[in-house]
């Protein structure tokens, strides 16, 4: 294992006869990418947690409860350990919308329900059958998860842009060492190919 030394803060923006201009573009090149993948990171993650967690609100809003009958004997048997165990199948129910129409869909509810037990059912403004709403802490935790997503991909690609610019700025460099080499190499008297 080579010895390194201590460790010098910010060694690329220090003055040093031996840096070239690469290595001081390469340096900002660095500190640009960096900034830009925090940046995009986090301004793509606060506006799509925003953007889920407000979609979600709004359909705590508007999503209501409703009183369903089963419309037909659900499959299974009823029993005891069924009921507890949380087991449920789905099964046609009815209800009326909030307009006054009639409407029907499929339900979980427990094996072997009777035609005509009560149901709730959750409905949008329309009265077409949708999930129950997620809570206020459920939204949260969804809008956490799909904003850390969202900002983790969108940092992604300033952070792979950074790389292929770095890629390009090495095989610059290597070229020119090359050309270097070859030039103090004549001076020399040798053959470097």
């Amino acid at each position: 294992m080579a010895f390194r030394g201590p460790k010098v803060w910010l060694w690329r923006w220090r003055r040093n006869p031996l840096k070239r201009r690469a290595d001081t573009v390469e340096s900002w090149v660095v500190l640009g990418v960096w900034a830009l993948t925090v940046l995009a990171g986090v301004l793509a993650g606060l506006a799509t947690a925003g953007s889920v967690e407000n979609g979600l609100a709004r359909e705590r809003v508007e999503w209501r409860p409703l009183v369903g009958r089963l419309t037909e004997q659900a499959p299974g048997k009823a029993s005891a350990s069924a009921s507890s165990s949380g087991d449920q199948v789905w099964a046609k129910v009815g209800w009326t919308g909030p307009d006054g129409s009639g409407h029907t869909g499929q339900v979980r509810v427990g094996p072997g329900s009777a035609v005509g037990t009560p149901v709730t059912v959750w409905t949008d403004r329309q009265g077409r059958l949708v999930t129950q709403p997620a809570t206020a802490a459920q939204a949260r935790l969804r809008a956490s998860l799909v904003g850390g997503l969202a900002g983790v991909g969108a940092a992604t690609l300033p952070l792979a842009g950074g790389r292929v610019l770095r890629g390009r700025l090495e095989r610059r460099r290597v070229d020119q060492w090359d050309t270097d080499w070859a030039r103090f190499a004549t001076l020399w008297g040798r053959s470097t190919g």
